[in-house]
């Protein structure tokens, strides 16, 4: 059985597909990029852009009943593979201890033309 999770607290989804989804006992979400879901405003740059794309991932998973700290794994796209040491810097501000696993791949292009997208698993 799955379990659809949705929260306005995190950005909407842009296109047929779910925030994130509940399957025994794991969440699995979709890339959260750094929207503000408040404002629909992107901010400039990317340590800022980094900061609420991680923070919209960590709404997204509270609002699952989970957090940061049972994520398992993370996937990051980027736009720029430069922009990696400040990303581990600001990614490091909310997965602390016990680090997820993790994947960072350089991109073309990512929705709306931001500069970072994030995704995860985690246990509820």
């Amino acid at each position: 059985m799955k379990t659809i999770i949705c929260t306005d607290k995190a950005p909407a989804a842009i296109g047929p597909y779910s925030q994130a989804i509940e399957v025994n006992g794991m969440i699995y979400t979709s890339g959260v990029i750094p929207v503000n879901p408040a404002t629909g405003e992107i901010p400039d740059g990317i340590e800022a852009q980094a900061k609420q794309a991680i923070g919209n991932l960590i709404q997204l998973l509270q609002a699952a009943q989970s957090g940061a700290e049972k994520v398992v794994k993370t996937t990051v796209f980027i736009k720029n593979m430069n922009d990696f040491g400040i990303i581990n810097e600001i990614y490091a501000q909310y997965f602390t201890g016990n680090y997820p696993a993790r994947s960072c791949v350089e991109v073309a292009r990512l929705p709306k033309d931001v500069l970072i997208e994030i995704e995860a698993v985690a246990l509820k």
